[in-house]
């Protein structure tokens, strides 16, 4: 590994690190790895979603980043929706189309300019990008645009507030970065593209973006969502993670009945960086029914 001192003296700062889509490649098999979402994980985000809204059996479902083995695309198509993925990488793109054998399943294109029609799409899953895209905002406005009135966006991303006990986040190999203040979260994503290329595994997009659960419901509204929710407001007492957990069971039913601890929870933990944003329905004059609680 080449020493930082000299790194500047061959080249222009623009030009990044010099090696960093060869170290990137070295590394990106745990990263893959990190993201792999299963069979069950699926279907257990469908039923949550089925708690919040009614999605037709052909729906279609647009993967903003899905890179370049998305199996989260993957596990839609084999339940019958209409999915297709959004990759900018091009190299991301061929080898995600050679990964499912379906070409016309990947479209090459980034979160800020989706190439879907207005209103087309009635779900968007967008996990781990927002934090790395040039424009959240923008980003938020374009899922909001291909999404039909009534459409859910499933946003997941790096809670700003999370207390994080294996001492790093996932985008970077820094023991509680997400609680530096921003001028210091800056300089690390600088350090990282310019001298330390390890810090955040390699990418040449690091995070830039980090988010409460507040702040991801006010860039909503201001794309054009409507309303926000919280996983944990989908839970309901026959859930195989409460079901037989009494004391945790007794903990979200008061967390769904308290704004006080709905925000703590919000604040310290993992639930606090996945946001469903509900694009209003046409016809709407109030907000839909409330989800299912748990029972006390």
């Amino acid at each position: 590994m080449e020493r930082s001192a000299g790194l500047y003296a061959r080249r222009r700062l623009t030009e990044l690190y010099p090696d960093l889509d060869r170290l990137y490649d070295a590394s990106f098999n745990a990263t893959l790895a990190a993201l792999t979402v299963s069979a069950d994980d699926v279907e257990r985000m469908l039923a949550y979603l089925g708690r919040l809204v009614a999605l037709p059996p052909s729906a279609r479902v647009a993967v903003v980043g899905c890179g370049p083995q998305p199996c989260m695309l993957g596990h839609f198509l084999a339940r019958g929706f209409d999915a297709v993925g959004i990759e900018p990488v091009e190299t991301f793109v061929h080898a995600a189309r050679a990964y499912l054998e379906a070409p016309s399943r990947v479209l090459q294109g980034s979160a800020e300019s989706i190439p879907l029609a207005d209103a087309s799409v009635d779900l968007v899953y967008c996990n781990s990008v927002l934090e790395h895209v040039d424009s959240p905002l923008r980003s938020l406005g374009e899922m909001a645009r291909v999404l039909r009135p009534g459409g859910v966006a499933w946003i997941v991303t790096t809670n700003r507030f999370r207390l994080s006990w294996r001492g790093e986040t996932h985008e970077y190999a820094v023991p509680f970065l997400n609680w530096f203040p921003s001028i210091v979260r800056e300089c690390y994503a600088f350090h990282h593209l310019h001298y330390a290329p390890w810090l955040a595994r390699y990418s040449d997009r690091p995070a830039v973006h980090w988010f409460s659960y507040a702040e991801l419901c006010r860039l909503g509204r201001d794309a054009g969502f409507a309303w926000f929710y919280a996983v944990s407001d989908l839970f309901t007492p026959d859930d195989a993670h409460l079901s037989r957990r009494p004391l945790r069971r007794w903990l979200v039913t008061r967390l769904q009945r308290s704004p006080w601890l709905r925000a703590l929870a919000l604040t310290l933990t993992p639930l606090g960086g996945v946001a469903l944003m509900v694009k209003r329905p046409l016809a709407a004059a109030a907000a839909p029914a409330a989800p299912h609680v748990v029972a006390g």
